[in-house]
């Protein structure tokens, strides 16, 4: 990794039960050669699956692929620091708040660390019980909250719920988390991309397999065919792409420079691209979306 690339972060939030140490594990059995260092408060709040895990240190459980678990307590800004003296660094660091921490305030923390780039907060909502819970007037505020500071919502377990249920709370998703994209899964089985928005592979799987009911994602490829001025075009790409999840790539800007796009949810940020880089932006989407 260039010195000068700021490790990509994503910070994983939801209530109690929504299904968030499932998707890390998940994410850890797909890392597809990443090299994942996941965060938490506590290791006993984390229980990896047993045969992930290589070795154990004070502080850092050394897992399969490369990948690392690290327990920040109440310093994340050491946590932070640590990781960026791993050699290799990690390619991808995946922040999983506790059940009742709002992931948006510890998004914005990161943020202000130095070789940090904060690519999304992806909540995970239980499909079940979402709604009740938002209603009850202990943890009802803090349900809300952590859903409105989405990029991604995750609607979990969407297998214990009839059909018409699961859409009633996409519906009712679309009111309580505006800016984000909702994608449907059980048991937190999601592609990795659409969490991790890494975007090496130029497709991604659309029929039935490992991911459950990610099977409604699919992805395409938009190759400007003139310089644009970047923002405008990922405003446009965003705005025009119904069930749009996430895009990266590059485009050529209006002056003459390449810049990298990277857009997740109403998230959109454009930087200079790496020397060699080809126009084109990887769209991840939902394809029942396609035609609405």
């Amino acid at each position: 990794m260039d010195e000068a690339s700021p490790i990509p972060v994503t910070v994983i939030g939801g209530y109690l039960g929504s299904g968030k140490t499932t998707l890390v594990n998940h994410l850890l059995r797909h890392a597809d050669g990443r090299r994942l260092a996941i965060l938490v408060n506590e290791f006993g709040e984390l229980p990896i699956d047993a045969d992930l895990i290589e070795a154990t240190g004070d502080d850092i459980i050394s897992l399969t692929g490369g990948c690392v678990c690290c327990s920040y307590g109440n310093d994340l800004f050491m946590a932070l620091t640590e990781m960026q003296k791993l050699d290799p660094a990690p390619d991808h660091i995946v922040l999983e708040a506790s059940g009742v921490a709002l992931p948006g305030a510890i998004a914005a923390s990161v943020s202000l660390v130095q070789g940090y780039e904060v690519r999304g907060v992806v909540v995970l909502a239980d499909c079940e019980t979402v709604q009740q819970r938002a209603g009850d007037k202990f943890m009802g505020d803090t349900i809300t909250r952590q859903l409105a500071d989405a990029d991604t919502v995750l609607l979990n377990k969407i297998d214990l719920v009839t059909a018409p249920t699961a859409k009633a709370t996409g519906q009712w998703l679309a009111g309580k988390a505006a800016r984000a994209s909702v994608v449907e899964t059980n048991r937190s089985r999601v592609h990795p991309d659409v969490v991790l928005s890494s975007y090496g592979c130029k497709t991604l799987p659309t029929q039935s397999g490992p991911y459950g009911h990610t099977n409604g994602i699919t992805s395409h490829i938009v190759i400007p065919d003139q310089p644009v001025v970047a923002k405008n075009f990922a405003q446009t790409l965003v705005a025009e792409t119904p069930g749009i999840v996430r895009a990266k790539g590059f485009v050529k800007d209006s002056d003459g420079t390449m810049k990298t796009l990277q857009a997740v949810g109403e998230r959109i940020e454009i930087t200079d691209a790496p020397e060699g880089s080809d126009a084109g932006v990887v769209v991840i989407y939902m394809r029942e979306a396609e035609g609405s």
